[in-house]
């Protein structure tokens, strides 16, 4: 490990902004599994985001009056400030009163929480149990957020309101998630006491109709005066953008590269399945694959173990090769999330690695096999060289970063776009030299080039746009939700379950989906430009290593750190 850096001014105040976290938003101590009132909430009502933002204001004046000391203090400082100042224009702006979608609300924090709580000893069970009855308070906060958003007018689409109310309904029913997991608690070794079971019991209970009760506040409150609206505009679309990519970039631009680079997956596409199948068209390459019983996993016990064995092999291979992997960082766990949503997301490790990084798959009801074709790419994408290895880098990193560096800082262009510039990094490597893999990856990365602008056309309003190789749909009139439908249908190949959760995403989580294929934009114009500038003395290798040791960080602090 690097020798430690002495810690300076900006990095207290960046470890003491951690510990304010930590304070005001207990689950922040539960995702990077250091001390805290895990059995808590935070104040999810106006007062409680009021406070959060008072706390931001003191945290913006403190480090605007403190000079970095290093390179290190200036990255700090610049990209602390930066998601400092966009937290408060958020706030500013309101967004928390309708704080409301199918993917990353507090509908759906609130329950997520449980699943990165540790479950070993009867402790633990027991901080679960008192989270599990501190649960009715949260909602009864968030409600009150929610409510305060009806009397302001700033409501949540109508198409989130019904779906979110569906998945409030699926955790609050008797084989919903809360029961659910207190009947199967179970520590490590021996059991439970009686007391503490009937404690989990009633905590569930609780829980269950609490979800119950948000819920019916969603179909009776607050679905009568949502918007009907699924766009939400320019200013707050930009807004939404900056925060998702730590950037600002010019969204018409952006749109039109979005065309362009769709445009250019759909020939890379059609030139593969020729590989595939000679002279097939992409749906006839994608007709031959399904029909190979070699290429399927037949229920999630097959797939976790493939994704498993996969990541153990390419962590072991990698190491050996290409990457520094410190041996904490090899660890990676292969999960089936405890719901049915349709999400593949990634969870970082604990800072001290008790809690290793997890890769989920929350698989939809009655999809029950699996393409390893299509899936391949995925585990690059959230294990390693992706997500895995540059949010483990960071956290291992403790040497030279902070807490806030190694387990808060960064933005969703930095990380998902690191993982699709992985994709075709391990293209490069060989490991997607089968067609049928490539064609896979392809397929995931025509998705994100589609959702470029999709997101962008229709939280816009932009005019349909008339795509190559997409001359079969309807391109008359303005972006609207079933466009947007029927877009993505045309752009992938999968589950339709799958297709649907993915657009009611992308509706209601406005400037998220883009960040993945922009984000890769990102990274690689800064590793052309620093490899123009090296010429022949540019390493890949020390490039990559230089990039992960920095941690997240938002894309304009990066190509400031990478080209300083």
């Amino acid at each position: 490990m690097t020798e430690s850096r002495p810690a300076t001014p900006i990095d207290a105040i960046a470890e003491g902004w951690v510990d304010t976290l930590v304070d005001l938003v207990p689950d922040v101590a539960i995702y990077i599994g250091v001390p805290g009132r895990t059995g808590e909430y935070g104040d999810l009502s106006p007062a409680g985001h009021d406070a959060l933002a008072d706390a931001t204001r003191a945290l913006v004046t403190r480090l605007e009056a403190e000079p970095p000391v290093d390179a290190v203090d200036e990255v700090t400082k610049a990209d602390l400030l930066a998601e400092a100042r966009l937290s408060l224009e958020a706030h500013e702006a309101r967004l928390h009163l309708r704080d409301l979608n199918v993917i990353a609300s507090p509908a759906q924090e609130i329950r997520e929480s449980f699943d990165l709580m540790p479950t070993a000893t009867e402790g633990d069970w027991a901080t679960i149990a008192e989270r599990l009855g501190n649960l009715p308070g949260a909602v009864d906060g968030y409600l009150a957020t929610l409510r305060a958003g009806i009397a302001e007018g700033v409501v949540p689409a109508k198409r989130q309101v019904r779906e979110v109310a569906e998945q409030a309904r699926r955790n609050a029913s008797a084989d919903g998630f809360f029961r659910d997991f207190a009947a199967n608690a179970a520590p490590d070794s021996g059991e439970l006491p009686a007391a503490l079971r009937a404690d989990l019991s009633r905590g569930a209970e609780l829980s269950a109709a609490a979800y119950d009760r948000l819920a019916d506040f969603l179909d009776s409150e607050l679905l009568p005066v949502a918007s009907e609206r699924d766009g939400v505009g320019r200013e707050l679309y930009a807004l939404r953008s900056r925060h998702f990519l730590g950037a600002v970039v010019d969204l018409d631009e952006t749109y039109a590269w979005g065309i362009e680079e769709l445009e250019r997956m759909i020939d890379e596409q059609t030139r593969v399945a020729h590989e595939v199948l000679p002279g097939a068209s992409v749906a006839e390459a994608v007709a031959h694959l399904e029909q190979d019983a070699t290429r399927k996993l037949h229920g999630t016990d097959a797939l976790k173990a493939w994704m498993q064995e996969l990541s153990d092999r390419v962590v072991a291979e990698l190491g050996d090769s290409h990457f520094d992997i410190p041996e904490p960082v090899r660890a990676l766990e292969c999960m089936i999330a405890p719901t049915q949503d349709g999400g593949i997301y990634y969870t970082g490790p604990s800072d001290d690695f008790s809690r290793p990084g997890r890769m989920w798959w929350s698989v939809p009801e009655g999809v029950t096999v699996f393409d390893t074709w299509r899936e391949k790419t995925t585990v690059f994408h959230e294990g390693v060289p992706g997500h895995h290895l540059q949010i483990g880098q960071a956290v291992y990193n403790r040497a030279q970063l902070n807490t806030w560096r190694r387990q808060l800082a960064g933005t969703s262009g930095h990380a998902e776009g690191w993982a699709l510039y992985a994709e075709r990094l391990m293209e490069e490597l060989g490991y997607l030299d089968d067609p049928a893999d490539r064609l896979g990856m392809l397929d995931g990365q025509r998705m994100r080039a589609a959702r470029v602008v999709l997101d962008i056309g229709v939280h816009l309003g932009k005019p349909r746009p008339r795509v190559r190789g997409l001359e079969n749909l309807d391109t008359d009139g303005d972006w609207d939700a079933d466009f947007a439908l029927e877009f993505m249908r045309a752009n992938v190949n999968m589950d339709d379950a799958f297709v649907r959760f993915e657009v009611n995403r992308y509706l209601g989580w406005p400037g998220q989906a883009p960040s993945y294929k922009v984000g890769q934009r990102i990274w690689e114009q800064i590793r052309d430009d620093a490899q123009r500038r090296a010429g022949a003395a540019f390493s890949f290798r020390d490039f990559h290593k230089h990039a992960l040791d920095l941690g997240g960080v938002g894309l304009d602090t990066l190509r400031g750190a990478l080209l300083s």
